[in-house]
């Protein structure tokens, strides 16, 4: 192959660049006995340190998902490079020049496209920074002057200018050698009448680099009025710059987040440049999207996802910087860290902070204030009226599920007591009771899943859901069948004990109601609202159910089942499960057995396809029944 790299040019790379300083640009390492070093593996998710690196043996392994190899391998993986590309930036980063073998070599035409495409944003930062210098820049210089940026900070920050002309840095690049499907794969460029032109022109230049230092894309912000494009422009999803991806700042704020076990996320570029140059140099933004999952993962290789370990949220105090700070809560339990919010109390941002008054105000802005989870529940609750009980039973209905999220069961339960009150209820173990239900019906999110919506059943519901008539037609009622007992049973709880069913309850489809009559009364309730209004007022609850009653007959038999007394002894969370349990598994096997006589009169003749469905629908519910004999109420 043209363009082979030499040999021993390949071993001198391997021994020349230690591995655990490549691998400390992507997490953070600590000693883990006998020369080693161990740190959150970032090839999959973990909460313990499985990723080892052997310094002496220039080495990694990870005991979790059996990831290994040398530096060469750990980059290549990591940054999803090609061998070639991988051996040339650790050559870069050595020191070391690279001789090919097999008919020469030439750099423009034979590097990969990650190395070509980095190489370019490189080459465009330093254009854009010897711009900003120029007489045409002066609009630039002043609006960083105007914001307490000097040269210095500039500098520091990479900070450079796009000339106003259609095409300046397109034509610069192509006199480096660079093709025209290069600079448009980079997003440096972008198609215009007569071929590529600049994609940034006549803005302030902000460099975005990956956690290794690499340039991969800029943020750019107008400058001026006659500039109909939106405020902040960033470079486009290319294969080397990801949104979603990346933290504007973290190369330079890596080691701090480390070493303190700390990460202040901030919303702008500016922001990030007024927190490090008033010393909070863990500071870090997204680039034009919300703090996501893929953030996530990055600060937690960073901070080790220990206990002590800190994130500061700053949004600004208007209702898109409270609305930022709930989407951040949202992924609030993806840390291991503890969460926090700053917002100054005249609302400004850091950089605002910082000119007004000063670097201290700043620094103190981010000490941990109010706990992400607080401040989530403060805003959800600041829209009832909690001066009165109908407002305090609506403002727990939608900030007990927030709190019900909150995996640590300790820290789930004294949250729940500070909810309490903030919700001015006295009875603060009805809270912790409520929470806690909540907790368990809703567990595993996004796995088996909560009890969906009464409009959103589950896949389980569906499968064997149908409209029953109307009314209690159909055969009487037999008090000696166990299935009718445990239905009856579950609709006075329904009735009665609503909060020991919802919402779990409000999922259930009709026809797992096998007589008539109390299918019609689980009509009646999903009609009134579902269950989980009668977590509000029992009686007003009662009434729509009886309001929503088909007929007299069905609304008589919603009063009988509102007043009958349980069959069991203790009625509590573990009687209520059992009973749902009990109804959801006799519905699973009676759709089982009608699966299995489908698949007896298809036989193996019929179509492949359809066949094959069945089949799979067969083998989901056989799993289900399952999953509800083993684990009881928590399969649900």
């Amino acid at each position: 192959m043209a363009g082979r790299i030499n040999d021993d040019d390949v071993k001198a790379v391997r021994d020349a660049v230690p591995i655990d300083a490549v691998v400390s640009d992507y997490l953070q390492l600590r000693s883990a006995g006998g020369g080693n070093l161990k740190g959150l593996c970032p090839f999959h998710d973990e909460k313990s340190p499985s990723f080892q690196v052997s310094p002496s043996k220039g080495l990694f392994h990870c005991f979790g998902c059996q990831e290994g190899g040398d530096t060469i391998a750990f980059v290549m993986k990591i940054d999803h490079l090609s061998f070639s590309e991988t051996v040339e930036r650790l050559a870069a980063k050595g020191g070391i020049t690279l001789r090919y073998e097999e008919g020469g070599y030439n750099p423009a035409s034979q590097r990969g496209e990650r190395t070509r495409l980095v190489e370019a944003h490189k080459i465009a930062a330093e254009f854009y920074v010897e711009q900003l210098a120029g007489p045409e820049a002066e609009i630039g210089r002043k609006f960083l002057a105007e914001r307490g940026f000097d040269q210095a900070a500039a500098e520091h920050f990479g900070v450079g200018y796009s000339p106003v002309g259609w095409d300046h840095l397109t034509r610069f690049l192509r006199g480096k050698g660079f093709t025209d499907k290069e600079l448009l794969l980079s997003g440096l460029s972008q198609d215009g009448r007569r071929g590529p032109i600049d994609r940034f022109r006549g803005r302030l230049m902000w460099p975005i680099r990956d956690i290794s230092g690499e340039v991969v894309g800029f943020g750019a912000r107008k400058l001026r009025e006659d500039d109909n494009g939106p405020k902040y422009l960033n470079t486009p999803e290319t294969s080397i710059y990801k949104k979603s991806q990346v933290l504007y700042g973290v190369d330079l704020a890596k080691k701090d987040i480390a070493k303190a076990s700390r990460a202040v996320v901030v919303e702008g570029y500016t922001d990030v440049m007024a927190c490090h140059l008033a010393g909070v140099t863990t500071a870090i933004a997204t680039c034009g999207t919300a703090f996501g999952g893929d953030h996530i993962k990055i600060l937690r290789r960073l901070l080790m996802d220990n206990g002590s370990a800190r994130v500061i949220f700053t949004f600004d105090g208007d209702a898109a910087g409270q609305k930022a700070a709930l989407r951040a809560f949202e992924d609030d339990q993806k840390f291991a860290a503890e969460t926090y919010i700053a917002i100054a109390p005249d609302g400004m941002d850091p950089c605002e902070l910082r000119l007004a008054k000063g670097d201290e105000a700043v620094q103190d802005l981010v000490q941990p204030r109010t706990p992400l989870f607080e401040f989530a529940i403060r805003q959800i609750v600041g829209r009832y009226d909690l001066e009165t009980p109908a407002g305090r039973a609506a403002a727990l209905d939608e900030a007990a599920p927030i709190v019900a999220r909150i995996k640590n069961g300790s820290s789930q339960h004294e949250v729940a007591v500070q909810l309490a009150g903030i919700l001015g209820i006295l009875d603060t173990q009805f809270v912790v009771k409520r929470v806690a239900q909540m907790a368990r019906w809703a567990r595993d999110r996004g796995g088996r899943g909560p009890a969906p919506a009464p409009e959103r059943r589950s896949q389980q519901s569906q499968s064997y859901a149908a409209r029953p008539p109307q009314g209690p037609a159909g055969p009487a009622l037999n008090l000696r069948s166990p299935a009718h007992r445990t239905e009856r049973e579950l609709l006075k709880l329904a009735l009665q004990r609503p909060e020991l069913v919802s919402p779990a309850f409000d999922a259930y489809g009709e026809d797992e109601f096998t007589a008539p009559p109390y299918a019609a009364v689980r009509r009646a309730i999903e009609d009134a609202g579902g269950a989980e209004q009668g977590l509000e007022s029992a009686p007003e609850y009662l009434a729509r159910v009886r309001d929503a009653a088909p007929n007299d007959v069905v609304r008589a038999m919603v009063t009988e089942l509102a007043v009958e007394v349980f069959h069991g002894k203790t009625i509590d969370e573990v009687y209520a499960g059992q009973q749902l349990v009990q109804v959801r598994l006799r519905a699973v096997d009676r759709r089982v057995r009608d699966v299995t006589g489908t698949l007896t009169r298809l036989g193996t003749r019929s179509d492949p396809d359809h066949y094959a469905a069945v089949q799979k629908e067969l083998w989901v519910l056989q799993q289900y029944g399952q999953s509800l004999r083993n684990d009881g109420a928590a399969a649900l």
